[in-house]
């Protein structure tokens, strides 16, 4: 059977005045018709930009491609600009990761999908809109004709993906490239966008190829499966083989690198530490977990929830009448000291909104939060500093959370001055010379700037300036949905070595109820801002008595 497409000892190198940097290194794979095809590695590790090599994205100043990429005997890399386009968009499409920086913001959403066939068919005016009534119905998109008229920051995360997925399949391609098309969406939502493209693809029978750094998630969608490493193949072969029997040590860290639902580790296997020969996978005993249990649930609480309420006001125009969003609803639960409180549920569930209550960035519209026998809720924005520095926030996305023209180190120190945290300015720079060390970095890292950094060191910095300031509390905002499985791994096992160091809480909220499991003492499962259970994390995964938890629980991807 000959392929649909043939990628063959393609090298990609990107240059600038100074140097050359090889990131792919001849790779050689093939797509057949009617096969879905999984692409997994680590950030760096070449699967992304291969992808946009075969859809001729990459910038032709400074990337150079070489080998053959051969679609249907075309050589695609002889194409002139005119030419490909006859074939990417149409016959071979792709879906993108982060779908809010994809689809065009001034556009709506009809709009944007309709302009796809205006291009590459010769449909009528009318027969285009029926056309893509009909997409956002197959991508079951709810009220169809209502989304055709929306613009994208009207949309839930998962609506905006099914939007991108209805552009990309508009011209019925016969290759689908879905470039982490799930990354940080909830496991609900992922779940569901993993069961539509195998409708489609079975439906269609268009290939994909489909890239993420999760090899749960491949096992569910893949028959074949290319696992890269620094832009090489390291392994590949069909699911069973690369699950059941890897032959590579970086494959075996990537599939155990995820927390396990059936028991508790004491730390999770990262590549770095499997490589080594000396690591074993350590279990938490059921009496280790009762007897540090009693030690901490023996005392005050450090931090009371009581019958928290955090309502918005939201119109869709100027004239439009005001609809109350009940953010959270009534919500009650108590943290104490050195223990982490998980919280976990789909977008809109309420969860980051308690943080951001609790931290003051939200106003509480009813109820109490007890810190340490004082109602924040209660105190005026001056007399909440000295609590602002016991309490900290670690945030979802280090990029945008870092300003990019401030060097990483001055970033750590400003909070530090403003608290007064430390004597001198000499003593804090120590200080923050510990904090890199201690979080994985060095202090040569200190005069660079976050685009300098991997995706799980920019997290790494953001946890030095959240523990700069010496706090009690830090809540983690979804502080590791968009890192690989592996940097996730080491960031976690990070947390927690710092938690017995420091003696830390944590307030844990994540969309995966692998990880919060992993993290947590005690969960509290939130659906539309209420709380559904509340109880021991190893508890509530074993016996879940809501359905709407049973149903968070079996979305997790399983592998095989």
């Amino acid at each position: 059977m000959e392929p649909l497409l043939r990628v063959k000892d393609i090298q990609i190198a990107f240059h600038n005045q100074e140097e050359v940097h090889q990131v792919v290194h001849g790779i050689d794979f093939e797509i057949y018709s009617n096969e879905i095809l999984g692409i997994v590695g680590e950030s760096g590790s070449g699967k992304s930009v291969t992808s946009m090599a075969i859809m001729d994205l990459l910038p032709k100043k400074n990337a150079k491609v070489s080998g053959e990429i051969l679609y249907n005997h075309i050589s695609l890399l002889k194409l002139d600009s005119q030419e490909i386009r006859k074939i990417v968009g149409k016959e071979i499409s792709m879906i993108f990761q982060e779908p809010m920086t994809s689809l065009n913001p001034s556009l709506t959403c009809g709009a944007q999908v309709a302009e796809v066939l205006e291009l590459h068919t010769n449909l009528s005016k009318e027969e285009i809109e029926a056309e893509v009534l009909l997409l956002f119905e197959k991508v079951k998109l709810p009220r169809a004709a209502k989304m055709y008229s929306q613009y994208p920051h009207e949309l839930s995360g998962g609506q905006k993906q099914r939007v991108m997925i209805a552009m990309a399949i508009a011209c019925k391609p016969k290759l689908l490239i879905a470039d982490e098309p799930t990354t940080a969406l909830d496991v609900r939502v992922q779940n569901d966008i993993v069961l539509l493209l195998k409708e489609l693809q079975q439906e269609t029978g268009m290939s994909i190829l489909f890239i993420t750094h999760d090899l749960a998630l491949i096992a569910e969608i893949a028959n074949r499966v290319i696992v890269m490493q620094k832009g090489k193949i390291v392994e590949q072969g069909t699911v069973e083989q690369v699950f059941l029997q890897p032959k590579e040590v970086y494959t075996k860290a990537l599939i155990n690198a995820k927390p396990k639902m059936k028991y508790r580790v004491k730390e999770l296997p990262s590549v770095a530490s499997y490589s080594d020969v000396n690591f074993k996978e350590e279990v938490y005993t059921t009496k280790e977990r009762e007897e540090f249990h009693e030690q901490i649930y023996a005392t005050k609480p450090l931090l009371e929830v009581k019958n928290l309420k955090t309502y918005y006001t939201s119109k869709n125009n100027w004239f439009a009448k005001a609809n109350v969003v009940n953010g959270v609803d009534d919500v009650s639960f108590k943290v104490f000291e050195g223990e982490t409180i998980g919280l976990v549920g789909e977008s809109g569930s309420g969860k980051s909104t308690i943080g951001r209550t609790i931290l003051g960035l939200e106003k509480a519209t009813a109820g109490e939060i007890w810190y340490k026998g004082v109602n924040l809720v209660d105190l005026s924005g001056l007399e909440r500093k000295k609590y602002r520095q016991e309490i900290q926030l670690i945030f979802q996305d280090p990029y945008s959370s870092l300003n990019p023209i401030m060097k990483i180190g001055e970033a750590i120190l400003e909070p530090m001055q403003k608290h007064k945290v430390l004597g001198s300015t000499k003593e804090r720079k120590e200080y923050i010379y510990q904090l890199l060390e201690k979080v994985g970095l060095s202090k040569e890292f200190y005069n660079r700037y976050p685009h300098e950094f991997s995706g799980g060191q920019r997290q790494r910095v953001g946890i030095a300036r959240a523990l700069a300031l010496q706090p009690k509390l830090i809540i983690c905002d979804e502080s590791v949905s968009a890192l690989d499985v592996s940097v996730q791994a080491q960031v976690l096992n990070l947390l927690n070595s710092l938690k017995k160091e420091f003696h830390f809480t944590y307030i844990f909220i994540s969309h995966d109820l692998s990880i919060v499991k992993f993290m947590s003492d005690q969960l509290i499962v939130l659906n539309k801002g209420k709380i559904e259970e509340i109880g021991d994390a190893d508890a509530i995964y074993n016996h879940p008595e809501k359905e709407y938890t049973k149903a968070l629980i079996h979305a997790i991807p399983k592998g095989i």
